[in-house]
C-alpha cells in the first residue's frame, strides 16, 4: 500500500470520527436539554403551567394521536408548505430569468422588490383575508409574499455574479443570449439554486404558519393559536416541537438533493 493510500485512509477515518463527534454532540445537547427541563419541572423549579414539560408534551402527543387529529394537522401544514414552496420556486426562477434577460426591467423593478421584501407581512394579514378570502388561499398568498420575493432576489443576484470571463468567452464565439444563459449562467448557479431552496423552504413554512395563525382551522399553526387562546401551553409546546421536526425533515430533503447535484 502506497503512502498516498495510507494517508487517504487516515483522512477518511478522521472525517468519519469528526462526523460521529458532531452527531453525538447534537444528540447530547437535545438529551441534556430535555432531561434538565423535565427535572426542573418535577422539582417544581419551573412553572409547568407556563413552560410545560417533556412528559406533558409526550402526553399531549399521545392524546392527539388517539383522537386521530394529529396527522391531519401535520399533513395540512406540510401540504400548504410544499405547495407554497413549489409555486415560489417557479416564480422565483421565472422572474429572476426575466430580470437577467432584460436589464432595464431589472433596474425598474429593483426598488419595488426591496420595498415589498421589507414590508411586515403580518400587518398585511387583514388585507390578504379581504382580497383572497379566509381560506387556504390566504395562507398560500401569505407564504408567497414571504418566500417568492426572497427567492427572486437570491437567484437574480446569483445570475448577476456569474463569472464574467466565461460569459465574455462565449460572446467572443458569437454565442446568443439564450446559449449564454443555458451554457454559462444556469450551470454556474447550481449552488445558488440549492441555497435558494433551503431559504425558500424555511420561508414557506414560516409564511404558512403565519397564515394558519390568521385564518386556518387546521394545521400546526392553528393548534398553536388554539392552544394559546385556551391557555393550553402543553398543546402550544407540542405543536412547536412538531413544527421543528417537520422543518428539519424538509431541510434534510433539500440537503440530500444538494449532495446528489454536487456529485454530478
Amino acid at each position: 500500500m502506497s503512502t498516498y493510500e495510507i494517508e487517504h485512509q487516515q483522512f477518511l477515518r478522521k472525517k468519519k470520527r469528526e462526523k460521529r463527534l458532531i452527531l453525538f454532540s447534537q444528540i447530547a445537547i437535545i438529551v441534556i436539554f430535555l432531561v434538565g427541563w423535565e427535572l426542573l419541572a418535577k422539582s417544581h423549579l419551573v412553572n409547568t403551567f407556563l413552560t410545560s414539560s417533556p412528559g406533558n408534551v409526550i402526553s399531549t402527543f399521545v392524546s392527539l394521536h388517539q383522537t386521530n387529529g394529529l396527522y391531519n394537522h401535520i399533513w395540512i401544514t406540510v401540504y400548504e408548505t410544499i405547495l407554497s414552496f413549489t409555486i415560489a420556486t417557479v416564480i422565483g426562477i421565472g422572474v429572476a430569468t426575466i430580470l437577467w434577460w432584460c436589464p432595464k426591467v431589472a433596474k425598474i423593478v429593483d426598488p419595488y422588490l426591496t420595498v415589498i421584501n421589507s414590508l411586515p407581512k403580518v400587518a398585511l394579514g387583514p388585507l390578504i383575508i379581504i382580497w383572497v378570502g379566509a381560506s387556504i388561499n390566504s395562507i398560500i398568498f401569505m407564504a408567497l409574499l414571504i418566500s417568492a420575493i426572497i427567492t427572486i432576489i437570491n437567484i437574480y443576484n446569483g445570475f448577476m455574479t456569474t463569472d464574467e470571463n466565461f460569459i465574455t468567452l462565449l460572446k467572443s464565439f458569437q454565442a446568443k443570449k439564450s446559449q449564454i444563459f443555458f451554457k454559462a449562467v444556469l450551470p454556474s448557479n447550481r449552488l445558488t439554486f440549492i441555497n435558494s431552496l433551503k431559504i425558500n423552504i424555511s420561508m414557506s413554512l414560516i409564511g404558512v404558519i403565519m397564515g394558519e395563525l390568521l385564518v386556518s382551522k387546521e394545521g400546526l399553526g392553528y393548534l398553536i393559536m388554539y392552544g394559546s387562546q385556551v391557555f393550553n401551553i402543553d398543546l402550544v409546546i407540542t405543536s412547536v416541537f412538531l413544527l421543528g421536526i417537520v422543518s428539519y425533515l424538509m431541510y434534510y430533503i433539500i440537503t440530500l438533493i444538494e449532495k446528489k447535484l454536487i456529485k454530478k
